[in-house]
């Protein structure tokens, strides 16, 4: 686990460390199974084509489950106040992704961070973007 993240340790403009999401169609049909989204635009590449997709893709909730973990590994312990995306285009199961954030606003008075999240492609496109908003300690 993390170091704890303070509000004293953040800084405008920083970084969050970038992951790289495992999003396999074994993963994303566990998460469906659990989720109970099983839906073929989740789980079969075939059904997802037979719905006008170029196959199968990540479920949005799934993608905002991406941008908290990566939250939370970086300030175990914070509280996720708010989390706003838009989704700009479908995450391929299958593909590798990448998830950023930066630390693009902060409040001294309640100890909170709002970050720009975005998940990206390998080809330099944006499926998710938004915003979090963060307390720490």
């Amino acid at each position: 686990m993390s170091e704890v993240r303070r509000f004293a340790d953040v800084e405008l403009g920083d970084d969050l460390p970038e992951e790289y999401p495992h999003i396999s169609m074994a993963r994303v049909q566990q998460f469906a199974r659990v989720a109970r989204m099983w839906s073929p635009r989740f789980t079969d590449h075939e059904g997802a084509r037979a719905e006008g997709f170029k196959g199968a893709i990540v479920p949005g909730v799934m993608s905002q489950g991406l941008l908290a973990s990566m939250i939370h590994r970086w300030a175990p312990g914070c509280r996720i106040l708010a989390i706003d995306t838009v989704f700009r285009s479908p995450i391929p199961v299958d593909s590798h992704p990448v998830v950023r954030a930066a630390v693009t606003d902060t409040d001294e008075s309640a100890k909170t961070v709002e970050l720009d999240i975005t998940i990206g492609g390998d080809a330099g496109e944006t499926y998710v973007l938004g915003t979090a908003t963060v307390q720490l300690t």
